[in-house]
């Protein structure tokens, strides 16, 4: 265990495992990517025993597009565990960022199978106490990186890996998207919503008076007490590729050389390098990894390569032999085309990221793709690394990822870790 870590305890006790049943099963969150984590559980075919939602309008929402479900209702997460973990198997866990690793700590202490949102937690320690925690407890885990199941970031992996264009020599990982806000906190205060709990909405975060539409819905995730900006949201997703084909792990450093957060706002156009360690697939001992997001662009060489075939979000790989181009959510294309006229993708089974964590539930022989042990946890430490480098520009941060720490920079260590607030009970694990 991690010495000196802190815990989340709420004090419920431990579930019994169940396996090989209608898996029963509950949702931490009904609206936004809640609301779609449970259209594809149920389409999988899973019970939904029951749901806990801060806000009623979106519990609204759930119930109106699932009318023939009769489950449960809580507003507070707490009170479901506790009453309800008995006759649980799994849970999701979709709420803010700020929200994960309570939430998901608590339910793998009682044995409940775990399928994450992204960023699996909103600070780097947090990451690394969900992993130890889903290495202690032996629970199924699955990050919901959904993509990473797919046949055309599979085919990405597979592509690099084949040595299609040669050893990877740098890397370039990219979103238009900009949930970020350069303008500093509004100064008022707005009516609370009737049937939205805003003290359960902020949880561990410090209090703060309800701004309409600032924080939720959506919104949060431009907040530094509550996302993590464009790198965090996205870059799970877009990293995933780049991070398992070439299998580099924590990074050595980060640098970040774009935009930088004021007091409560992620900033907007970011740019962050990452250097990691090599691997066989590398063609060198290390290789640099550049993140932009929002007006930042990849190197104009690249633009004018693919043209108009050149996505808004995606990666780049610069091989020795050639260069591929996986826009997100496509298949990749290898570069200059002309050099790969007649080339056959690898053909790949069919995998879908929900069954396969429901098959795992089951005790069927499926290990998830995105678990939080050997890729949901360390992707999510080094995708939020970025964030804090972010505010500390121009300045190359050196990583120790044995001790959780920077090695040349204390006061950047104090963004790996964050107090919960008075009467969200904390116990030395």
């Amino acid at each position: 265990m991690l010495a000196g870590a802190s815990l989340p305890l709420f004090n419920i006790g431990r579930a019994q495992g169940s396996a090989h049943h209608a898996i029963r099963h509950a949702s931490i969150g009904a609206g936004g990517q809640a609301g779609r984590d449970i259209d594809n559980l149920l389409a999988q075919g899973v019970h939904l025993v029951a749901v806990a939602e801060v806000d009623d309008a979106q519990l609204a929402k759930l119930q109106e597009a699932h009318p023939d479900q009769r489950f449960k209702v809580y507003k507070d997460w707490r009170q479901l565990l506790d009453k309800e973990h008995r006759n649980l198997d799994s849970i999701n866990v979709s709420v803010p960022d700020h929200m994960h690793a309570p939430v998901g700590l608590t339910a793998m202490r009682l044995g409940l199978h775990i399928y994450g949102q992204k960023p699996l937690t909103h600070t780097v320690h947090e990451a690394r106490l969900m992993t130890q925690m889903a290495k202690e407890t032996g629970v199924v885990t699955q990050l919901g990186v959904q993509f990473t199941t797919t046949q055309h970031e599979r085919m990405t992996v597979q592509m690099v890996q084949d040595g299609v264009v040669g050893k990877i020599r740098e890397a370039y990982v990219f979103s238009h998207k900009t949930w970020g806000d350069p303008e500093p906190l509004p100064a008022r205060k707005d009516p609370i919503p009737a049937g939205l709990d805003w003290d359960l909405w902020c949880g561990v975060a410090a209090e703060r008076g309800y701004i309409h539409n600032y924080y939720h819905p959506r919104q949060w995730r431009r907040r530094l007490d509550f996302g993590t900006g464009t790198l965090g949201d996205m870059g799970c997703h877009i990293y995933s590729p780049m991070y398992r084909a070439l299998g580099v792990g924590a990074p050595l450093w980060v640098n970040s050389v774009g935009g930088q957060p004021n007091q409560t706002n992620w900033a907007v156009n970011e740019k962050v390098v990452y250097l990691f360690p090599g691997s066989q697939y590398t063609a060198e001992d290390t290789i640099k990894v550049e993140w932009t997001d929002g007006e930042n662009r990849v190197p104009p060489e690249y633009l004018e390569m693919f043209g108009e075939k050149m996505p808004e979000q995606g990666c780049i790989f610069v091989g020795t032999d050639g260069v591929l181009l996986q826009g997100h959510q496509t298949l990749p294309v290898a570069y200059p085309r002309e050099n790969y006229q007649g080339y056959r993708y690898p053909r790949l089974a069919p995998r879908d990221h929900y069954s396969d964590f429901l098959k795992a539930v089951q005790g069927e022989p499926v290990t998830p793709l995105a678990n939080f042990i050997d890729f949901g946890g360390p992707l999510t430490e080094a995708i939020l690394l970025g964030g804090i480098a972010t505010r500390f520009p121009h300045e190359t941060l050196h990583w120790n990822t044995k001790e959780l720490q920077f090695e040349n920079n204390s006061g950047a260590n104090q963004y790996l870790r964050k107090d919960y607030r008075k009467g969200w009970e904390i116990a030395e694990a």
